[in-house]
This record gives structure tokens, sequence and C-alpha cells, in this order.
């Protein structure tokens, strides 16, 4: 299929099959990074829910311990239905983290693709000759370092998120809470870095104009 002048150099005006998937795969990409940011951000706003509940909740606790003997403070715990609200944040936080790990498999399929690429493009004109990019500047195995890059930064954030998810609601430390909600929102292994090389790789790819 012909594309614009737009979309490859001029001296390469039909893009071929392997710069098409790599094209495609940098959409690939945006689209996820953009679907996982949506996810953290609905996670925050269900995190931010348990870890005031579970505030709310010590609060009470502290108050029948001072009003009453520690008999009566066991037998008045919190109503069901505010357990129960507890209990529906924490699926829902545990359904958001479902929705992100699907996201950062199919970062890492993305990754093996490219690899896969690389790998047939060495085989058919071999590892040592010099040969044109396929879009403007970036040597194939470049979109592989990015690639992989992005999937280590994403799989490292995955794991600190299911942490997250299985000790919030359990803890009873206020400002162990706290780390978990500001870890959540601030993603420590994402780096800034990240947003820099999906812009080049879509700039490259022609998915982004100068």
């Amino acid at each position: 299929i012909a594309k614009s002048p737009a979309d490859g150099t001029p001296r390469r005006p039909v893009l071929s099959v392997s710069a098409r998937k790599i094209k495609d795969n940098a959409a690939d990409w945006h689209n996820l990074m953009v679907k996982w940011e949506r996810l953290n951000d609905n996670g925050f706003t269900t995190a931010n829910k348990i870890v005031n509940m579970k505030i709310s909740e010590q609060l009470q606790d502290n108050k029948l311990e001072i009003a009453c003997d520690n008999s009566a403070a066991e037998s008045e715990k919190p109503t069901p239905k505010y357990n129960q609200e507890l209990d529906n944040c924490c699926a829902e936080l545990l359904e958001t983290l479902k929705h992100m790990t699907k996201i950062q498999l199919k970062m890492e399929k993305l990754t093996s693709t490219t690899k896969a690429i690389c790998d047939l493009e060495t085989f058919h004109h071999g590892a040592g000759n010099c040969r044109a990019p396929f879009f403007h500047t970036w040597p194939t195995p470049y979109f592989y370092d990015v690639s992989l890059k992005l999937s280590e930064m994403y799989k490292k954030e995955l794991q600190l998120k299911q942490t997250i998810v299985q000790e919030i609601a359990h803890s009873a430390d206020q400002d162990l809470m706290m780390v978990y909600l500001s870890s959540w929102l601030y993603q420590p292994y994402i780096e800034n870095s990240s947003k820099l090389l999906l812009e080049a790789m879509l700039l490259e790819t022609g998915h982004r104009q100068c």
C-alpha cells in the first residue's frame, strides 16, 4: 500500500513489511501508555478511598476504646455496610491491576515482535552490513532498545503495584498507607525519559511531525 510522502523518506516511498510493523508498534506503544495512565489515575482514586476508609475506621476504633472498655469496643465493630464498601473498593483496585497486567503483557509482546524484526533484518542483510534506516535516522536495533527500556520500566512498576494492592487494605500504619498512595500515583519505576523515548519513536516513524 503506497503511503504519503510524510510517512517515509523520499528514498523509500513504500514502506517494507518490517517498517510498517515497526510503525504500527510505535502507535501501539502510544495507545498502551495512554491506557496505562488512565488506569493509573483510576487506581489512585480507588486506593485513596481505601486509605480514607481505613483511617476513618481507625479513628472510630480509637474513640470506642476511649469511651468503653475493650470488651465493649469488641462488640461495636464497624457496620457490615462499611466493610462491604471497603471490600468493593479492594475488588475494584484488583480489577484495575488486572487490566494493567494485560497492558504490560502487550508491551512485552511488542518488544518481542521488534526483536524478531531485528533478527530478520540481520538474517537477510548480515550483521556487518550497514543499511539505510527504515525511516529517518534510527538503525533498526534502536527500536528494540527503546521498546526494551520501556517494557522493563512498566514491568517493575507493575510489580510495585502488585505489592501495593496486596498490602494497602491490610496495613494499620497510616504513614505506610500514604507511602503506598504516593508510590501508586508517582510511579517511581517509570522514568521521565519514557515520554521522551515514546515521542522520539513517534517522530522517527512519522506519527509526529517536526
